[in-house]
């Protein structure tokens, strides 16, 4: 048994989950660092798909799950992520995806849906359904804040967002949709 089983993880930011283990987390604190290809102002720590990080023997391992089941940034995540190990001087790394549970915009940080809207990118409102979906949403425009917006179309630059538009300042502007 790893230091890592013995302690657990234990909350850093409200949704990230550092491990306590001295070697595990300095895995986890590089691989925090790197950003999602797509939204490159977040880091997979801020999308919250960064799930945990340890060492087994001489081996980082580091543990992610995608957005969405074929998910193409993924094999960028997984290349960034080793490279970012290897730069200080992890040898041996593996990085594994995982499915279960499913990734979930409750998993992003503050610090994460901050970034978005400074980006331009309204973040989630809400919280992922756990049961009956709600048929109204009002997604705040990034740019001038009014609530006066309306989706364009439910698919928007990746799969995660939407394309939507302010009706106050006439801006389109992505929303990184509920999961």
């Amino acid at each position: 048994m790893t230091g890592h089983e013995q302690t657990g993880p234990t909350r850093v930011t409200g949704r990230e989950l550092r491990p306590r283990d001295e070697a595990a987390g300095r895995v986890w604190d590089v691989a925090a660092e790197v950003n999602d290809p797509e939204i490159p102002v977040l880091s997979i720590a801020d999308l919250g798909i960064l799930r945990d990080a340890r060492v087994e023997g001489g081996r980082a391992v580091v543990v992610i799950t995608p957005t969405y089941s074929g998910c193409p940034a993924m094999e960028t995540i997984t290349t960034d992520v080793t490279r970012a190990l290897n730069a200080q001087g992890y040898d041996d790394v593996r990085v594994d995806l995982v499915l279960q549970p499913a990734w979930t915009t409750d998993w992003m940080s503050e610090d994460g849906r901050r970034k978005l809207d400074e980006y331009g990118i309204a973040p989630p409102s809400g919280r992922a359904a756990a049961g009956p979906v709600r048929l109204g949403l009002t997604v705040k425009c990034p740019r001038c804040h009014s609530l006066d917006t309306r989706e364009l179309t439910r698919f928007g630059s990746t799969a995660c967002k939407a394309l939507h538009v302010c009706n106050e300042c006439l801006e389109p502007f992505d929303y990184f949709k509920v999961h």
